[in-house]
């Protein structure tokens, strides 16, 4: 009895070894993959980029851990207030935003009580 030969999913050629191999080899699996993801990626990287991005600005505003800023000032630096990675709300029943271990509190005069979290940094 003649055992038929598996083509490669991503190239065609065919495949030796084990009887449930998919791919001829690591490239054609990693292409395969990569393509399969292409979409999911994109959007998760974008939305990685703006978090970094904000952190940056926290960051360049508030060096020190702790500082009154404009909210027109992070705008203006391009800070997406839409993206945050979490939320804290104290006692008192304020709500920090957080973008990693950076934070800040809106107020009501248009500015922002930049802060970090030690634990978290």
């Amino acid at each position: 009895m003649m055992e038929e030969k598996k083509a490669c999913t991503e190239c065609g050629e065919p495949i030796l070894g084990r009887s449930d191999k998919k791919f001829c080899s690591d490239q054609c699996r990693n292409t395969f993959n990569n393509r399969l993801n292409s979409d999911t990626n994109a959007v998760v990287r974008n939305i990685s980029n703006v978090l970094r991005k904000n952190r940056r600005i926290l960051q360049t505003l508030a060096p020190e851990g702790k500082q009154r800023v404009s909210k027109d000032k992070m705008v203006e630096l391009g800070y997406n207030f839409k993206f945050h990675t979490h939320e804290y709300t104290t006692q008192k029943g304020d709500c920090y935003q957080y973008c990693f271990e950076y934070g800040f509190l809106i107020s009501e005069e248009n500015y922002c009580f930049v802060v970090i979290d030690s634990k978290l940094g």
